[in-house]
C-alpha cells in the first residue's frame, strides 16, 4: 500500500508543476508582446511604428533603444553577462546596444546571452505577410499572427484576413478524399478531412492534441467548433438561382438569348421613353406660361426703363 502524501509533499509537487509551466511559457511568448515587435514612437517625426534601430520614415536613431530580446532600455550591470564591462555605471542609449538584428531590424543589447541567442530564435526571422507578401523591411508596421491559421500578417491586412480566414476552398463540407462529412478542418489548406483520412504516416499526432493535417502538418481543429463556411462563386455558372423553368447560370443565359428575351435592355428602353415624355411635358408647360403672361401690361416700371424723376412737370 503506497504511503499517504503529507501536506508538505503536496505543496512541493504543486510548486514544481507551476515552475515547469512558467519555464514552458517563457519560450512561447505572444508575438504581439515580444520586445522585437513592440510599438515604438519616433522621437523626431512622432510616428508610431514597430521597434526599430532606425525610424522607418525619417531614418533617425532613437534616444532610448529597446533590446529586441530582453526588452530593457538600461543596463544595470547586476551580473557579469555584459560583453562590454562598465562597472558601477548604468549604460543607456547607444552605449547599451551591441548589434542590430537582420530579421527584425531592432537593436540587441550587449549582453552575451542576448547576442548569442536572439538571431537563432528571432520570431520575425521568416515573417512575411500572407496577404501582401511584404516583410519587416518593406513596411513600418508591426507583425501579427492569425489566430486561425497562424500565418504572419501585417498591420494593414490583419482584420481583413481574419474575417475571411474560415472559408473552405470547396463547395461542401465533405472530406477531400471521400464523400463523407469532414470532421477535422485545416485552416491553412482550407480543407476538411474525415476520421480515417486525417491520419497521416508522415506527421505524427502528439498525445492530447488534435491530429495534424496530412498535407501540411498544421494542427487541425474540429469543424463543429469553428464558424466555417464554404466557397461561394459570384460569377460563372453558379450565379443565377433556380428559375421557374429550372434554367440558371449559363443555361439560362443561352435560353434567354435564343428566345430574344433580354430584361436589361427592356428596362433601359422603358427608362429612355419615360425621360423623353418628361422632357416633352416640361417644354409644353413652359410654352403655356409664356403665352399667359405675354399680353400682361404693368404700365411704366423701373424694369421697363422708367424712373420717377423722368415724370413731366405739371
Amino acid at each position: 500500500m503506497p504511503k499517504k502524501k503529507t501536506g508538505a509533499r503536496k505543496k512541493a509537487e504543486s510548486r514544481k508543476e507551476r515552475e515547469k509551466q512558467i519555464r514552458a511559457s517563457r519560450g512561447n511568448i505572444d508575438l504581439a508582446k515580444h520586445p522585437c515587435n513592440a510599438s515604438m514612437e519616433c522621437d523626431k517625426c512622432q510616428r508610431r511604428q514597430k521597434n526599430r534601430a532606425f525610424c522607418y520614415f525619417c531614418s533617425s536613431v532613437q534616444k532610448l533603444p529597446i533590446c529586441a530580446q530582453c526588452g530593457k532600455t538600461k543596463c544595470m550591470m547586476k551580473s557579469s553577462d555584459c560583453v562590454i564591462k562598465h562597472a558601477g555605471v548604468y549604460s543607456t542609449g547607444l552605449a547599451m546596444v551591441g548589434a542590430i538584428c537582420d530579421f527584425c531590424e531592432a537593436w540587441v543589447c550587449h549582453g552575451r546571452k542576448c547576442l548569442s541567442t536572439h538571431a537563432c530564435i528571432c520570431p520575425l526571422a521568416d515573417a512575411e505577410c500572407i496577404e501582401c507578401e511584404r516583410g519587416v523591411w518593406d513596411h513600418g508596421g508591426r507583425i501579427f499572427s492569425c489566430c486561425f491559421c497562424h500565418n504572419f500578417l501585417c498591420e494593414d491586412d490583419q482584420f481583413e484576413h481574419q474575417a475571411s480566414c474560415q472559408v473552405l476552398e470547396a463547395e461542401t463540407f465533405k472530406c477531400v478524399s471521400c464523400n463523407r462529412l469532414g470532421q477535422h478542418s485545416c485552416l491553412r489548406c482550407k480543407a476538411c478531412f474525415c476520421d480515417d483520412h486525417v491520419r497521416s504516416k508522415v506527421f505524427k499526432q502528439e498525445k492530447g492534441r488534435e491530429p495534424p493535417c496530412p498535407k501540411c502538418g498544421h494542427e487541425t481543429q474540429q469543424t463543429k467548433n469553428l464558424s466555417m463556411s464554404t466557397r461561394s462563386l459570384r460569377f460563372g455558372r453558379q450565379t443565377g438561382g433556380e428559375e421557374a423553368d429550372g434554367a440558371s447560370g449559363y443555361d439560362a443565359y443561352w435560353k434567354n438569348l435564343s428566345t430574344g428575351k433580354d430584361d436589361e435592355y427592356e428596362v433601359e428602353d422603358d427608362d429612355d421613353e419615360e425621360e423623353e415624355e418628361e422632357e416633352e411635358g416640361g417644354r409644353d408647360s413652359e410654352m403655356e406660361t409664356t403665352d399667359v403672361f405675354s399680353n400682361l401690361n404693368l404700365g411704366r416700371t423701373y424694369a421697363s426703363g422708367y424712373a420717377h424723376y423722368e415724370e413731366p412737370a405739371d
